[in-house]
């Protein structure tokens, strides 16, 4: 069954591969989804730079929305900031509260076309679940193990670093695991204004009633978010494995 697994990924894998590097040989396939001599393969730009720019946006974004989710949990599960906990919470949830076009809407006017206000809705939208696992997995730490940790002497930073982050790290990693993935998609809305990326595709096929661009568009972010998810879900096991053994 795990053989079969694996065998599944790779063949995903080199699918996804093959079809970004030479995607004319794939044009018999999107044929029929096109009409009046519309071209069956997008060739308004490479769809292999295309997804690439997709995926620096979103690590980017992820990345980010990481660092501030992560570092505010720790902050507000602590004696000093826990009085911050609500307001927080109201803040990480505004991403998820206003749609990410909403977003885009507001960002554009500050900051103009491109990047910059995908990268924003994706930060945003990408903070609460990191923010709500952190929290969730700091405060599983048993009081034995928080009391304990104390009668060895460690102190409060030290005890967070050797004993409650790394039994938080599982839920951490999902959080963040989880806000990938959900941004790999919600980045397609990017190229409405104007940033790279595979919305690109979808949108030039809405615009042309041009289904194999569409379809081509949301297969190969689809195939991406899958693949990631998967390859993210092996590295968090082999990390924690490490982790347990040190």
């Amino acid at each position: 069954m795990r053989v079969a697994a694996w065998a599944l990924r790779l063949a995903g894998l080199g699918l996804l591969a093959a079809f970004l590097a030479v995607p004319q040989r794939f044009a018999p396939l999107f044929a029929p989804l096109t009409e009046y001599g519309a071209p069956p393969i997008y060739d308004q730009g490479s769809l292999l730079g295309l997804a690439l720019a997709h995926l620096a946006t979103v690590f980017a974004a992820t990345a980010a929305s990481a660092v501030v989710a992560v570092t505010l949990g720790i902050f507000v599960t602590r004696e000093s900031g826990a009085e911050f906990l609500p307001l927080s919470r109201t803040l990480v949830n505004v991403g998820q509260t206003f749609p990410p076009v909403a977003v885009l809407a507001i960002a554009v006017p500050l900051v103009g076309f491109g990047e910059w206000p995908t990268l924003i809705a994706l930060f945003a939208y990408g903070l609460l679940p990191v923010f709500e696992n952190t929290i969730a997995g700091l405060e599983s730490c048993p009081p034995a193990v928080r009391e304990a940790a104390d009668g060895m002497g460690l102190g409060a930073r030290q005890r967070l670093l050797a004993v409650e982050l790394p039994l938080a790290l599982p839920l951490i990693l999902e959080g963040i695991r989880l806000s990938l993935v959900v941004n790999i998609g919600t980045a397609t809305l990017g190229s409405t204004v104007a940033a790279k990326g595979l919305g690109e595709v979808i949108i030039a096929g809405l615009l042309s009633n041009n289904t194999a661009f569409i379809l081509q568009g949301g297969l190969v972010t689809g195939l991406m978010a899958v693949l990631l998810y998967d390859a993210m879900a092996a590295a968090e096991r082999r990390l924690l494995k490490a982790v347990r053994v040190a």
